[in-house]
């Protein structure tokens, strides 16, 4: 049962109605005292509560009664209702405990969407932790396309199978290369709209100049290129899922934008006046921290609680590196039928080489080192030397120009290394080669025999 609170009989009447439609009992109250009241007398699965209940119309009876509803039953879902003036009052309703909030006038479809949300996700299992396993999981879901067995990801997983089947909006955060695009692929394999479109928008690719063309579409004539009409992001995605990853690089008039449609579920085209409603679920991803950005004004707070129903953090690949071997053989199987090479391997000495190797860039930077690897090895067998070699080629980071990345090179390898750079800088010239290095011509000369190092000498 839903228990609805406002002062107003109309607003309670067309709540009560639509509820009553789609299947769900509701009891009114008019008042906080009331409300109370009732719950004092009935089992409530969900509680839709104005912010407003005086002439004062400050909001802060509603977010006292909030409080009351969550010291009393603290796992109640609340959704609020209010109007765009007391959208802060929501916002701090959000960060309070209440699961979303609705602004007046409501779209229907978004409210009971809202509604199947906070029930479906107030009514999920909970399961003994000891009992996950990644044969468990795989049996349940769909997650195919994901490697690993990490406690961390088993318990990620598990989150994403249980959050699936609703239409909780998702916040995926994590560095770059962690596989935040392949969660969000899973929520949508995993839910109800599996079957319709999955789209995929890199928002740091898109200028704020073309966000509303890119995002919504435009009719032809809208604006001086506008040579032909144009269906946006959002249209492509009705009925199933959109991702907008690296969100954290909207500048704040998208933002504004961005947060009207996710407000209302509502849209116009560029050119055109004609509102168009959209059914979609929202998943969003960044390797930024946007609770810092919105400390610092450079976010919205109230477009991050409304992306951010259902927060997922992905640990980095340095953090469940007895995962590495697993991905190793996962990209090596792959690489097998791209190049015709089946007799592929990876050595045992190579794979716990590359779980010591620090992975600034986790599942993408090994992943492109592996192909990297098999395209120039001559050999069926990847040993860890092939690995090094190719390590060597990545990007250089500030501060590290000098040295190679840890784990890349042994000290002998490095001395080696710098004796060969030095010898050919200064045209074998020992005298001016020992006193670079900072060795005597004696100290150099043995060096230069122990790495088998030809010396003709200039001098």
């Amino acid at each position: 049962m839903i228990l609805i609170i406002d002062d107003d009989i109309a607003i309670r009447a067309s709540l009560s109605l639509l509820l009553k439609q789609h299947g769900n009992k509701s009891q009114e109250a008019s008042n906080p005292e009331e409300a109370l009241a009732q719950a004092q007398q009935y089992t409530f699965q969900l509680v839709i509560m104005d912010m407003n209940f005086s002439i004062d119309t400050t909001g802060h009876d509603g977010l006292g009664l909030l409080q009351q509803f969550k010291k009393l039953h603290p796992s109640l879902p609340v959704i609020l209702i209010t109007g765009w003036g007391s959208i802060n009052l929501a916002v701090e309703g959000m960060r309070l405990g209440a699961s979303d909030f609705i602004t007046k006038p409501w779209s229907n479809d978004y409210l009971l969407q809202s509604v199947r949300t906070a029930l479906s996700l107030s009514e999920q299992p909970v399961e003994a932790e000891s009992a996950l396993s990644r044969k468990k999981l795989d049996q349940q879901f769909d997650f195919g396309h994901i490697v690993g067995q990490d406690p961390q990801l088993l318990h990620i997983l598990k989150r994403i199978g249980q959050i699936a089947p609703t239409d909780a909006s998702v916040l995926i955060e994590g560095e770059s290369g962690t596989g935040k695009e392949l969660i969000a692929e899973a929520v949508h394999r995993n839910s109800h709209r599996k079957s319709q479109p999955f789209v995929k928008v890199n928002l740091g690719g898109i200028s704020s100049s073309l966000f509303e063309s890119e995002m919504f579409g435009h009719k032809r004539g809208a604006f001086t290129d506008a040579k032909a009409d144009r269906i946006g992001r959002f249209e492509m995605a009705n009925k199933g899922t959109i991702f907008l990853d690296e969100i954290g690089e909207l500048d704040m008039s998208s933002q504004v934008k961005l947060l009207r449609v996710l407000q209302d579920r509502t849209y116009e085209m560029l050119g055109d006046s004609r509102t168009r409603k959209l059914d979609i679920r929202v998943v969003c991803a960044t390797n930024k921290d946007l609770a810092q950005l919105v400390e610092e004004g450079k976010f919205r707070e109230d477009l991050y609680y409304r992306i951010n129903l259902i927060k997922v953090k992905l640990p980095a690949l340095r953090e469940r590196e007895e995962d590495i071997p697993l991905l190793v053989q996962f990209f090596v199987d792959n690489l097998k039928h791209t190049y015709q090479q089946p007799q592929l391997k990876v050595s045992q000495r190579a794979l716990q080489w590359l779980k010591d190797l620090p992975l600034a860039g986790n599942i993408r930077e090994l992943k492109n080192l592996v192909e990297r690897t098999v395209l120039v090895a001559e050999r069926d067998v990847l040993e860890a030397e092939d690995f090094k070699a190719q390590a060597q080629q990545g990007p250089s980071k500030p501060g590290d120009k000098a040295l190679p990345a840890v784990g890349t090179m042994t000290l002998d390898e490095i001395e080696a290394s710098m004796i060969k750079k030095s010898m050919a800088f200064y045209q074998n010239n020992i005298s001016k080669v020992a006193k670079a290095l900072g060795l005597s011509r004696a100290a150099l000369y043995r060096r230069l025999d122990k790495f088998n190092i030809p010396y003709e000498t200039a001098e």
